[in-house]
């Protein structure tokens, strides 16, 4: 039996990330733990988090997570959620500058301010609610989703790829922003698959099947 290990460090929407991955499975056993030598041994890695990055790296630092997953990038299929994306850039600017698990080379930066959109339009910071998603290359964890699908998010902050390649999906909010980024066998999204109804539980499925090939 397959096994997914979601990665619990106190932060994050656990309960319902675990319902929702457990409804769309097939034979996978799905595991919430904080153990990293547990976590180590599971089939694929879940990344989730809501809350401020600081405080999340400082928690993976503390449970010795953070050691875990650098290790587990090359080996096994890992998704990152809402927080999760921003853990896995280089650097977020956020919580006053924070070094991150550096699986994609780039930052984190916030959102312009509700009066100072590019485009003269205000909009209110966070960014919360339902947005479309672009998809920007062909990949299995599109299987099944239709272009310009609907997904729910809620975030403050976005992330800036240094490598355009490692885009896989974007969203407009005053911005054109990387909402669902790409490398090897990891793949993080901004927003929450697990409240985006069919093509969010389409995501999650997908990735359950999904061996870490492009």
């Amino acid at each position: 039996m397959a096994t997914v290990g979601i990665i619990d460090y106190g932060m994050g929407n656990l309960h319902s990330i675990a319902k929702a991955l457990r409804y769309v499975a097939s034979d996978e056993q799905i595991e919430v733990s904080f153990d990293p030598d547990a976590l180590a041994r599971m089939d694929r890695l879940v990344l989730p988090g809501v809350g401020a990055i600081g405080h999340c790296m400082a928690e993976l630092h503390r449970l010795e997570l953070d050691d875990m997953i650098r290790e587990q990038l090359g080996r096994k299929p890992l998704m990152g959620v809402c927080l999760g994306i921003e853990a896995l850039m280089a650097h977020s600017e956020e919580s006053g500058g924070v070094e991150c698990l550096g699986a994609f080379p780039g930052d984190t930066v916030h959102f312009a301010g509700p009066d100072d959109q590019p485009d003269g339009v205000r909009r209110k910071i966070p960014h919360m609610g339902w947005n479309q998603v672009r998809q920007e290359r062909h990949h299995p964890l599109w299987k099944d989703i239709a272009p310009a699908s609907w997904f729910y998010f809620v975030h403050s902050y976005h992330v800036v790829p240094e490598n355009a390649g490692h885009i896989a999906g974007t969203t407009d909010y005053g911005v054109r922003f990387a909402s669902v980024i790409l490398r090897e066998n990891v793949f993080a999204v901004q927003f929450h698959p697990e409240k985006s109804q069919s093509a969010g539980l389409q995501l999650l499925a997908n990735f359950l099947e999904w061996d870490g090939a492009a």
